[in-house]
């Protein structure tokens, strides 16, 4: 956004942290999504807000449903209450859970959240449906598949937790570039309120391809595990005809070819 002459307001809890971000021309603003007394006034003028905070892992479940959403719900509250247009909400293709369905997950199919996070995530779109059906709010959804990019360890942390699964189980990923340009598109395109988008490259990669390309073995047992073909693997012709989203980085393989890793 910075780059392309916008300016940029960012909420963060600590501004010594993010110090970075102020040096490449962003305005800083230290405080709580759960105080928007902090922040309110920052956001009069403002012509969209992109949501990305989120607890992920490595908090209890209620620190997780607080942020998720509590914080989301205060955020949207106070969009409407400044007046701001447009409000690009970040969430997770695994809202869908392990569908039983043969085919690519679906914006309009019925999430079924395994976990914290998720539910997080499917509770937070709900309650900011009604504020769009309710009270207008200019409310856009990204799910979003595995995130990787440039000096992310998120690929190597994962593997571990990755290690028990079929390896001939795929999963969508999305590079950062592509990450960027999704909420981009959301953030710019009128007439779009109130929908759903899968974000995701063109070729899901499988288990065994990622820990190859890692130099890591997966253990006899996973070989045996079941597993959803379909569980992790989106449908995204809807971001594609409405969005014209087109991926930068269509595979995993065209981003480390290009050295965007």
């Amino acid at each position: 956004m910075l780059q392309r002459g916008h300016k940029v307001k960012l909420l963060v809890r600590d501004v010594v942290k993010a110090d970075w971000l102020h040096q490449l021309g962003a305005n800083l603003i230290e405080g709580d999504l759960l105080d928007p007394e902090n922040y309110v006034d920052a956001l009069r003028g403002t012509d969209v807000v992109v949501h990305l905070a989120a607890q992920f892992r490595g908090t209890d479940e209620n620190t997780t449903r607080v942020s998720n959403l509590d914080g989301s719900i205060a955020l949207a509250q106070t969009v409407l209450k400044a007046d701001v247009p447009r409000f690009v909400f970040s969430s997770t293709n695994n809202v869908y859970g392990s569908g039983n369905h043969s085919r690519p997950n679906r914006e309009d199919d019925e999430p079924r959240p395994a976990f914290t996070y998720p539910q997080t995530k499917v509770a937070a779109e709900d309650e900011l449906m009604r504020l769009y059906r309710e009270q207008g709010l200019g409310l856009r959804i990204i799910r979003f598949p595995f995130v990787y990019g440039e000096r992310d360890p998120h690929i190597t942390e994962a593997l571990p937790h990755m290690r028990n699964w079929n390896p001939a189980k795929r999963l969508h990923m999305v590079h950062h570039a592509d990450v960027s340009q999704a909420l981009m598109l959301a953030a710019s395109t009128a007439g779009v309120d109130g929908r759903v988008y899968n974000a995701g490259d063109d070729a899901p990669i499988s288990i065994a391809e990622l820990f190859q390309l890692h130099n890591s073995e997966i253990s006899s047992e996973a070989q045996q595990q079941e597993f959803n073909p379909w569980d992790m693997v989106v449908d995204t012709t809807r971001i594609r005809d409405e969005l014209h989203f087109r991926p930068i980085f269509p595979s995993f393989y065209t981003a480390r070819e290009a050295g965007a890793l």
